[in-house]
Order: structure tokens, then C-alpha cells, then sequence
């Protein structure tokens, strides 16, 4: 066999499917191992370079990998769907992995440590609690709307509510049982989530890097951690502009013939760091209204409505955070970097 200098593997809970290929680009491994026998072929084959997609476990992979003397590279699923052939197997994955690897403008995703992943499972951990809060808020508010019993909006409602539907007998015997349990239930997650947002505050006190950003007007502790957790190396991106496409804060081109063509904005990248940032911005906009607010965003507001303003601003604060995480340079509001500076 000749020597393999590239290797693209797809990967799943127990198969593993390889495709390998020589200096003259000529496939010279297909191979299909189990999850024990690929950990033992890649400890007897001499390093190489090993593309994966970046899904679940691929970090872990990425570690085990760079143990054993390879060089690891993982590359995002949409980067890699245009290399794959007709007839989707995992022959053709791994194909398609081991071709889109290759390419020199290709952009690889960083292999995360273990101490970043506990980090991105806290934060993790927190959105759910917040999810399943959600979730019985609205089913109390729903049931006891059943009953003729309604309240304002916000979180600090749902107790007193509670409270009114265990003094009114007007509520059958069985339903005031089960809203005591739900809110038995919601106490509970209030409990949980004020743990798991000190836990989260004092990462934050910890880290350099997040303090400086919640310096950001419209970045608070919440939306900092969030930066550093997920773009573990900002270097990565070329410019505060491709750092704020990849979050999906940019309108999507679909110009052709000289003509541009720009609709709503991508949605790619994060989630959580999008929303994060446009909620954080759309308080700020809140505030301007009131006349506190920087000239460039007032002078925005008048010709542009508040949720455009919104995406615009988030779009702004996230190339101010990728060029702090570069420099390791602090907020100054009064000597805010210009445009030319930001793309930089």
C-alpha cells in the first residue's frame, strides 16, 4: 500500500468508514471498522491527516486521534455536502470528507478540550432549565385560563397565580392537586436555574476574555460566556465580518448578473449566540429611545425600524467582540473602532 497522506472518515456510534488516498490522490483505503478496530488501526498507522465531520463526539474523536500522533480536522457538515456524490452511503461520506478536506479555502471547526465542553454543557444544561421553565409557565397559564383564572405577563406572576387557585374552591379538588404539583414542579426549576446561573457567573469572573465582552453595550455576562465558550480560537475567521456571518447576522446574497440581491438575514451559525446578541441589542435600542444611546444607532433609528436596528447593532457588537478576542484589547466606548478597523 502506498503511503496515505489524507484520510476521510464518517463516523457513527459503532461503524466507521474510511477513505484514504495517496500523493497522487488515488484511493488507496476503503475500509469499513467497528469502534474498537478503528481506535487500533489508527494506533499502528503512522500519522496522517484525518478529516471528520464536526457532529456529536466528533471532539472527542478529535482528541483520541491527536493522542495517537494524527493531525485532525473537522469540517461542518454544509462544507462537506457539496463534495458528496449521487447515491448517499457512507462510502460516498467519506469520500466526499476525505475531497472537501483538501480544498485550500476550505474552513476547518477548532477540536474543543474537555474543560471547554463541561463549559458549553453548563451553559447548555442552564438553556434547558430555561426551556422547560418556559414550557410549565405556559401550560399553568393555559389550564388555569380553563378555569376563568388569568394574570399578567412575567415570570414573578406565576406564583401569585398559584397562590389565588389554592384559596379558590370555586376550582375543582383535583385540578387545585395538580396545579400544587406543578407548582411544587416550578419552584423546583426556579431552584435549579439559580444554581446553575451562579455556577455560570463565577466562569465568567474567572475568564479574561468574558469579562471584557460583557464591557460591550448589549453583551452581558450571558452573551460573553456564550462568545468565548463557542470560538475557542477567533482566529479562524479572517475578518469581524466573516465572524459575524458565521453567527448568521449578515443579509443572504443571492445576487447574479450584476445584480444584488439581499434578503433576511442567514440564520446560520448559532443560535443561542444570535439571539443572545439581538436581545441584548434590542434593550439597548430601549434605551435609546429615550435619547441615551451612541449617534450612529440614534441616526439609525430614524431611518430604520427598531428590529432592523436590532440585527444591525447585534451585527456591530459581534465584530466588536471578534476584534477584543483577537487584540485582547478592553471595551472603550469612547474610542469606538471604526469600520475599516472592525473588517481588519
Amino acid at each position: 500500500m502506498k503511503q496515505i497522506i489524507r484520510i476521510g472518515m464518517d463516523t457513527s456510534k459503532h461503524i466507521f468508514q474510511l477513505h484514504g488516498v495517496d500523493a497522487d490522490e488515488q484511493p488507496v483505503l476503503r475500509k469499513r471498522l467497528s469502534r474498537k478496530e478503528m481506535v487500533l488501526f489508527f494506533a499502528k498507522l503512522p500519522p496522517t491527516v484525518i478529516g471528520m465531520e464536526a457532529c456529536g463526539a466528533a471532539h472527542y474523536w478529535a482528541r483520541v486521534l491527536r493522542g495517537l500522533g494524527h493531525e485532525v480536522k473537522l469540517l461542518a457538515p454544509q462544507h462537506v455536502k457539496p463534495y458528496i456524490k449521487r447515491n448517499k452511503n457512507d462510502g460516498r461520506d467519506a469520500e466526499g470528507l476525505c475531497e472537501a478536506m483538501s480544498r485550500p479555502t476550505m474552513q476547518f471547526v477548532p477540536a474543543k478540550t474537555e474543560e471547554q465542553q463541561a463549559a458549553l454543557m453548563l451553559a447548555g444544561v442552564r438553556q434547558q432549565l430555561i426551556t422547560r421553565r418556559t414550557q410549565l409557565s405556559n401550560a399553568i397559564r393555559g389550564y388555569a385560563a380553563e378555569f376563568g383564572l388569568t394574570t399578567a405577563k412575567g415570570l414573578d406572576k406565576i406564583e401569585p397565580l398559584l397562590a389565588r387557585i389554592a384559596q379558590d374552591n370555586r376550582v375543582p379538588e383535583l385540578a387545585r392537586e395538580l396545579f400544587a404539583r406543578q407548582g411544587k414542579d416550578y419552584a423546583g426549576l426556579q431552584i435549579e436555574l439559580k444554581a446553575f446561573e451562579a455556577r455560570l457567573m463565577a466562569w465568567h469572573r474567572a475568564n479574561p476574555t468574558s469579562r471584557r465582552l460583557a464591557q460591550i453595550p448589549g453583551i452581558g455576562p450571558i452573551g460573553a460566556t456564550g462568545l468565548v465558550m463557542k470560538v475557542p480560537d477567533p482566529h479562524l475567521f479572517p475578518s469581524g465580518r466573516h465572524f459575524a456571518a458565521w453567527v448568521g447576522l449578515t443579509p443572504k446574497d443571492h445576487s447574479t448578473a450584476g445584480k444584488t440581491r439581499l434578503g433576511k438575514i442567514t440564520r446560520a451559525g448559532d443560535e443561542m449566540l444570535r439571539s443572545v446578541l439581538v436581545a441584548g441589542a434590542t434593550a439597548v435600542i430601549k434605551q435609546a429611545k429615550h435619547g441615551r444611546g451612541s449617534p450612529w444607532l440614534l441616526a439609525l433609528l430614524k431611518r430604520k425600524s427598531p428590529k432592523l436596528a436590532a440585527v444591525a447593532l447585534a451585527n456591530k457588537n459581534a465584530r466588536i467582540a471578534w476584534k477584543l478576542m483577537v487584540t485582547g484589547e478592553s471595551y472603550d466606548g469612547a474610542r469606538m473602532p471604526g469600520a475599516s478597523a472592525l473588517a481588519a
